[in-house]
């Protein structure tokens, strides 16, 4: 099947107006240690947005011919891009929001390269150097806005999910938008779209100048997840953990949607540093909702947490079923804690550097078939560093199912496999097939293949 494409040349709007000649080299260079490659990706996942595709190997192979280069000029640079999906264009000219994002990758992908890897200032053997990292990212990309009271919601949930939790997440997002909260999610499409959508509705009706849509992605998971036009801030992280630390930096508070894997790897992270003990004192709202047809969904959700993680895991977060002006209203009172913690310690309200992250939520994990097999899943070790190995597994499941590397790994060496205690083994095969049967692992009418089996 034919694909319409389009090509075009397109000039930076407000930054990024020059780079150095060895910018560019690093952007023209396909050889393993340039940036040509990761930028292609994040680029054809950005003119992707709007289309139906979870699978960032079909993405890769449906646009082959997709090629984005530089082209210097004596006034700055333009992108020269060919082979672009149509849909990214109206008349012929590419959508405004997808242009900026665009950009907003391009300048990720040369930060990221020039300023954070190899740079001694930041030693990323350490965790404060991580978090170091990410803060610097993060202010770079101009997402950390000071001298702004408290009020980032983060939303977590799948890029799969039915309509009825679709609208009921807008909803929810609507209440927020009432109440003069921003959000902030992983930017795709399905419950990181709807609170968007809902709290533009609720910023225009409240008058709200400059409402916030921040989206935070990072290249193994952007080409499944296509940043949705919402989205008015855009940050590629450089992996999957840093992505999720800075979600828990910049929030002020998260609501979790109904998802699969990948929320319950968000969960799981979230959970892991709540647990650590110096994070006891820090008020940090977290509430699990969706609409009345959620219910059971949260329920699995909640007996896998207390049956892996315990009683003190559970008594983290809140579960509200199908009551958004309550989630809205406990957010806001949530958030109100935060603040007058934040205010009585001087400490920042844009970035939470109270909060303690321990290094083994930090460190990049490759699922490459020896590491999921060697994953430390039992009981023997403290809570949060259980919950540090479950989101590994987690997260290796992800990369099998959405992942252009993961997926061609699958095709290669077969199934993932992932050993443990049988008392930690038992409950995740139950909430994975779960997870299978409620069609919660790919988009609605796709046939899903597993790409793991479960080892008792």
């Amino acid at each position: 099947m034919d694909y319409p494409v389009v090509d075009t040349q397109i000039s930076p709007e407000g930054n990024l107006e020059v780079l150095s000649k060895a910018e560019v080299r690093k952007l023209l260079d396909s050889s393993q240690g340039g940036l040509y490659q990761v930028f292609r990706n994040c680029a054809l996942a950005v003119l992707n947005a709007g289309n139906a595709l979870d699978d960032g190997k079909i993405l890769l192979e449906r646009y082959r011919s997709f090629d984005i280069s530089i082209i210097e000029r004596e006034r700055g640079i333009k992108l020269d891009i060919k082979g672009a999906p149509a849909s990214a264009f109206v008349d012929d000219k590419m959508i405004k929001g997808l242009h900026e994002h665009l950009f907003a990758v391009l300048r990720d992908v040369l930060f990221v390269n020039d300023e954070i890897i190899g740079n001694p200032n930041f030693d990323l053997n350490r965790s404060s150097g991580v978090t170091d990292a990410v803060f610097h990212i993060l202010r770079n990309a101009n997402a950390l806005r000071p001298l702004v009271s408290p009020n980032m919601v983060v939303c977590w949930g799948g890029h799969s999910i039915s309509r009825e939790e679709y609208d009921y997440s807008k909803t929810a997002g609507y209440e927020l938008g009432l109440r003069m909260m921003d959000i902030c999610t992983g930017c795709g499409p399905g419950a990181m779209k709807g609170p968007m959508k809902g709290a533009t509705i609720g910023h225009a009706k409240q008058r709200m100048p400059g409402g916030r849509y921040l989206g935070v992605s990072e290249p193994g998971i952007i080409a499944a997840e296509s940043p949705n036009p919402i989205v008015n801030d855009l940050v590629v992280m450089p992996d999957i953990e840093k992505r999720l630390e800075a979600f828990v930096r910049i929030a002020h508070g998260i609501i979790v949607f109904p998802g699969g894997v990948g929320t319950t790897e968000e969960i799981l992270y979230i959970l892991g540093i709540l647990l650590h003990p110096d994070n006891a004192a820090i008020p940090f709202p977290l509430v699990f909702t969706g609409p009345g047809t959620s219910a059971d969904y949260f329920r699995q959700v909640d007996d896998f947490i207390g049956k892996t993680l315990g009683p003190e895991a559970q008594q983290r977060y809140q579960i509200i079923i199908d009551d958004p002006v309550r989630v809205a209203r406990e957010m806001q009172k949530g958030i109100q804690k935060v603040r007058e913690y934040r205010k009585a310690r001087g400490d920042a309200y844009y970035f939470n550097w109270a909060l303690r992250i321990d290094h083994a939520f930090q460190l990049p994990f490759q699922p490459t078939h020896e590491n999921m097999r060697n994953l430390s899943l039992h009981k023997g070790q403290p809570a949060h560093l259980l919950a540090a190995n479950l989101r590994r597994a987690f997260s290796g499941v992800v990369a099998g199912n959405v992942k252009d590397q993961g997926i061609r790994a699958i095709e290669q060496y077969g199934l993932f496999e992932i050993h443990g205690d049988t008392a930690i083994m038992e409950p995740m095969d139950a909430l994975l097939n779960a997870f299978v049967v409620q069609h919660r692992m790919k988009l609605p009418g796709t046939r899903y293949e597993p790409c793991y089996r479960i080892v008792h």
